[in-house]
């Protein structure tokens, strides 16, 4: 015997309020670089457009015993920065943010310090086809126990095609015209960086040393051919108190742990900033104030498969569609050159694969 039924989606009142809470995202560098707080809103769970900066808010952070005061600038990509400052570690400090007629107040926080990352290894796992990339620290001094880690990876790769040509606006006997020309540009090479938003995090409070040995930060499939040029990744390690690593675990288990039977279910985890004036109004993330270590390694492994696309065709030059059909001219053919090779889309321009054509700077 069969029984019919129906499923109905179910949207709790939660996801639909539209509220718009304030998230925080900051961390105060003690060290010799620059601070950074960024500054969002939270947004229905059925919302997919991209989460939005907030932009005109007062920034600034305060020490336990008063007297400095450390104001961060508005930058045109939406964060708050501080530059480079003298901290006094022995203190602690409360970040400030002045928004809407809203006061909202971390609480002080101690200085963690960091100890230099040791070492990057990585391993070519066969099994799972990927390239296992690890990482190796250790506090001589037994007093860090929690860690945290941020990277951002780049990987260098071509267009299938080489675009040497390219067609230009111009005037012949008075009339706007097109003509083709040499190429300058090179948009067969690119570069793509993309920083990792996953929560990485690592403790040696069970453990007599305060080591971490080959801990897994990032495992790339080799299908990506990332590894087939150059590979690059920035590792950025980040001593916690006890009360940010409980923050962040309990964070990465609600919006990382999800997904099936057994996974725990979400709660609401807040942070330990508070909406001074409106205790009633949440907000989200956390604020801490430490010094930051970061290394770099680049991989030559060489792994993965040259990009392939379908063959060029081929077009007279004095075709007129060669002009208008968004085409990208590989290189002049036949014997008197009057023909073009012709491709389109990402198999002649790399950028069309989400990076840039701008080598950067780091790069070897």
């Amino acid at each position: 015997m069969g029984v019919n039924s129906c499923i109905e989606p179910f949207t709790p009142p939660e996801t639909i309020t539209g509220q718009g809470y304030l998230v925080v995202d900051g961390f105060l560098n003690t060290g010799n670089d620059t601070s950074y707080i960024s500054l969002r809103r939270t947004q229905n769970i059925q919302d997919n457009s991209r989460p939005f900066n907030v932009l005109d808010a007062s920034i600034y952070v305060t020490t336990e015993q008063g007297g400095a005061v450390y104001n961060f600038l508005h930058t045109e990509n939406g964060q708050y920065i501080l530059p480079p400052q003298s901290f006094n570690t022995d203190q602690q400090y409360q970040l400030n943010i002045l928004l809407d007629e809203e006061l909202y107040q971390s609480e002080f926080v101690s200085v963690s310090q960091t100890p230099d990352i040791d070492s990057i290894s990585y391993r070519v796992d066969n099994q799972q086809n990927s390239v296992v990339i690890n990482v190796n620290t250790h506090d001589i001094t037994n007093q860090t126990r929690f860690y945290r880690w941020r990277f951002e990876e780049t990987h260098e790769y071509v267009a299938p095609y080489y675009s040497a040509l390219i067609v230009k606006d111009s005037v012949l006997n008075g009339r706007p015209s097109k003509v083709i020309e040499p190429r300058v540009e090179n948009i067969n090479r690119c570069w793509q960086t993309v920083v990792n938003q996953n929560i990485l995090l690592g403790s040696t409070i069970k453990q007599s040393q305060d080591a971490i040995l080959s801990l897994p930060v990032n495992n790339v499939p080799i299908e990506t051919n990332k590894f087939l040029l150059r590979y690059s990744i920035l590792v950025k390690q980040y001593g916690l108190t006890r009360e940010a690593f409980e923050y962040w675990t309990t964070l990465a288990k609600t919006t990382q742990g999800t997904g099936s039977l057994f996974d725990p279910l979400p709660s609401l985890v807040t942070g330990n900033i508070k909406n001074i004036r409106n205790k009633d109004r949440l907000v989200f993330g956390y604020f801490s104030a430490g010094t930051e270590k970061e290394m770099r390694v680049f991989i030559d492994e060489g792994l993965g498969q040259y990009p392939r696309c379908f063959p060029p065709d081929t077009m007279s030059k004095f075709d007129e569609r060669v002009f208008y059909l968004g085409s990208l001219l590989l290189n002049s053919h036949g014997e008197r050159e009057d023909s073009v090779l012709v491709s389109y889309g990402d198999c002649a321009d790399c950028r069309l694969k989400g990076g840039t054509n701008i080598k950067p700077a780091f790069w070897l």
